[in-house]
C-alpha cells in the first residue's frame, strides 16, 4: 500500500522515458508540468499502446 508518489520515487523509469511524447488522456505529455502527473501519463502511455496491441519492443524501441 504506497501512494502514486511513493511508487514512482522508487520506480526505475527507462532513460528514455523523457522522449515520450502526443496525447494521453486528452493531455499532451510533453506539456506536463508537474513531475509526478508526466510520470503517471507516461505509463498511461505505455498501458495504452500495449492494448492497442503494440509489441513492447516496438514500444520501449530496443532491438
Amino acid at each position: 500500500k504506497v501512494s502514486f508518489e511513493i511508487f514512482f520515487q522508487n520506480a526505475d523509469l527507462n532513460p528514455n522515458a523523457h522522449l515520450i511524447t502526443g496525447l494521453i488522456c486528452g493531455y499532451r505529455i510533453e506539456e506536463i508540468e508537474n513531475p509526478l502527473t508526466r510520470k503517471v501519463r507516461y505509463l498511461d502511455k505505455l498501458v495504452d499502446e500495449l492494448a492497442k496491441g503494440k509489441k513492447l519492443e516496438k514500444i520501449l524501441r530496443t532491438s
